[in-house]
């Protein structure tokens, strides 16, 4: 059964988003996993395709275009596919478009380039440094249509662009090319001068969203949906997708409407133990994939369960990943390490993790979490933020709510730049805004508190006084907890790396809870949830 995206919001009354591709959405609602892996790693280990697809991989994803050159030949690459499909799995492709500005690949053998050649222009930044990859001149996009075209000519159904398919160099950084050929187009197409560029660069150095900054943006937008739209249809029939980096947004120049009916890999961002073990750590993870989410359907979703380098990452941890896609309903689980395989013993621990999350993503698939904290990323963060979001508020055991508009009532965490520009909506009595210390709000009443688990417990104190008609955590624990009023369910997923005895009251009843280091259990609320419906 397929139906496109308009098809199914007109159904449901909503119109179209403007600007976005439209093409056939598949309806899948249970969760798959598939796995990226390299010529390389698959001919130093010819066992590692069985091996996955014991754990239970969907799919496999190959090594394919990247920036420029075929590093691996493609013999070699269909010889994989074949072994891949004759073992019941399916056999996609990845490019890489653009390049990086660092070795994000890992090669085992330091074959693969790291740069693109040499007659693909440099970018230049708003400091006038140079950098390789991350931006866009001829002939980039013309040789990225011609390589789709030979992949989709082997037969690759779906083609993913690696995330280096953006305009910005990091997470957070304000993106496009400031060469002169760009910014003659921008002075040009605007009828500015000098004096307007100066304002510019200084509106960027100080991240406010003005209108030339807004104008900025928006052309570096255009010209990575051009590019991105010229490779969509040279990969016909292939079906393309983007994988959108961490917390990327308009800022990179990805205008996220435009991939609503695309191929979507939700950006995530710590990809090993030292930044993915603490709190905050697995709330940013978290928060980007919810943010993400709003742009793209559950079906085409795809997670960033990365490790990079390829044993960067623990396999606990990288389990621990698979409930951010379950929290966020996201239905493929894409597992990922550069050109190197991570480490093959890590599927001892993954196979029955995702059994678990798979029998659990399965009763909320398709079902909006509902609760005080809203989830809330707003445009001044997508086109000047830091990347940085109020994430931690995630993890204080009181359920939340993604918004894809202006929360107008709730308990609003605010990243610094979403804080310092005023709001859409005045909002009410029934909306609290928090801010961090120091941070400039233009938010009536918002409240300065620390992002740190001690205050948020306390202020998690006065979010739940009263008799609230929500479950919560009773004990200040390192715990998420998503409530599903529709199934009278919740998720909880303990945060740290020791087995949780914990209890969540709902009305008049409690639970207690028994949840394994970094596991997830699901919760029954009984009649009290039932009678929410």
């Amino acid at each position: 059964m397929t139906m496109t995206r308009r098809a199914l919001l007109a159904a449901a009354g909503v119109a179209p988003m403007a600007g976005a591709f439209d093409s056939p959405m598949p309806i899948q609602s249970e969760r798959r996993f598939e796995v990226c892996l390299s010529p390389e790693g698959l001919k130093a280990d010819p066992e590692l395709l069985r091996t996955a697809r014991d754990a239970g991989i969907n799919a496999v994803w190959l090594t394919g275009f990247l920036y420029g050159y075929w590093p691996y030949p493609m013999e070699a690459t269909r010889s994989h596919a074949a072994a891949a499909r004759a073992l019941g799995m399916e056999a996609h492709m990845v490019h890489v478009p653009l390049g990086h500005p660092g070795d994000s690949l890992g090669s085992m053998s330091s074959g693969v380039p790291l740069t693109p050649p040499r007659h693909w222009r440099m970018g230049v930044g708003s400091d006038g440094g140079a950098f390789s990859g991350t931006s866009l001149h001829p002939p980039a996009t013309a040789e990225n249509e011609a390589a789709l075209r030979v992949s989709a000519g082997e037969g690759f159904r779906r083609i993913f662009l690696d995330d280096d398919f953006r305009l910005a160099r990091s997470p957070g950084s304000i993106g496009g090319c400031f060469c002169e050929a760009h910014k003659r187009a921008w002075l040009q197409r605007h009828g500015y001068g000098e004096a307007q560029w100066a304002e510019l660069m200084a509106d960027i150095a100080s991240r406010c969203l003005t209108r030339l900054v807004r104008e900025w943006v928006d052309a570096a937008c255009a010209e990575l949906s051009a590019s991105y739209l010229a490779q969509r249809r040279a990969a016909r029939p292939a079906r393309l997708g983007n994988m959108v980096m961490f917390m990327g947004s308009e800022q990179g120049g990805i205008r996220l409407e435009d991939y609503r009916t695309e191929l979507f890999r939700v950006g995530e961002g710590h990809f090993g133990d030292g930044e993915f073990s603490t709190t905050k750590g697995k709330m940013n993870e978290l928060f980007s994939s919810l943010f993400h989410r709003r742009f793209a359907a559950p079906e085409l979703a795809y997670s960033e369960t990365t490790a990079y380098p390829a044993n960067a990452l623990s396999a606990t941890n990288m389990a621990a990943k698979l409930t951010v896609s379950t929290l966020s309903d996201v239905r493929t689980t894409c597992f990922m390490s550069g050109l190197t395989p991570f480490p093959k013993a890590h599927w001892e621990v993954l196979a029955p993790r995702m059994k678990h999350e798979a029998t659990i993503h399965l009763r909320l698939a398709g079902m909006r979490p509902a609760g005080p904290i809203k989830h809330w990323w707003g445009e001044a963060g997508r086109y000047v933020g830091d990347a940085n979001p109020f994430s931690l508020a995630l993890a204080i055991g009181v359920p939340f709510e993604a918004c894809g508009r202006e929360p107008a009532e709730g308990w609003v965490f605010l990243g610094d730049h979403d804080a310092s520009h005023a709001p859409a909506n005045p909002g009410g009595p029934t909306r609290a805004a928090v801010v961090r210390p120091g941070v400039h709000s233009r938010w009536t009443g918002a409240r300065s508190v620390s992002e740190s688990l001690p205050e948020l417990f306390r202020l998690k104190r006065e979010i739940i006084a009263g008799k609230p008609d929500f479950p919560y955590v009773i004990e200040d624990y390192p715990a998420t907890l998503a409530w599903y009023p529709q199934a009278g369910h919740a998720l909880l997923w303990n945060l740290e790396e020791r087995t949780a005895r914990l209890t969540v009251r709902y009305g008049n009843r409690t639970a207690p809870v028994v949840a394994p280091p970094l596991g997830s259990v699901l919760i029954a609320l009984g009649a009290t949830a039932k009678a929410k419906l």
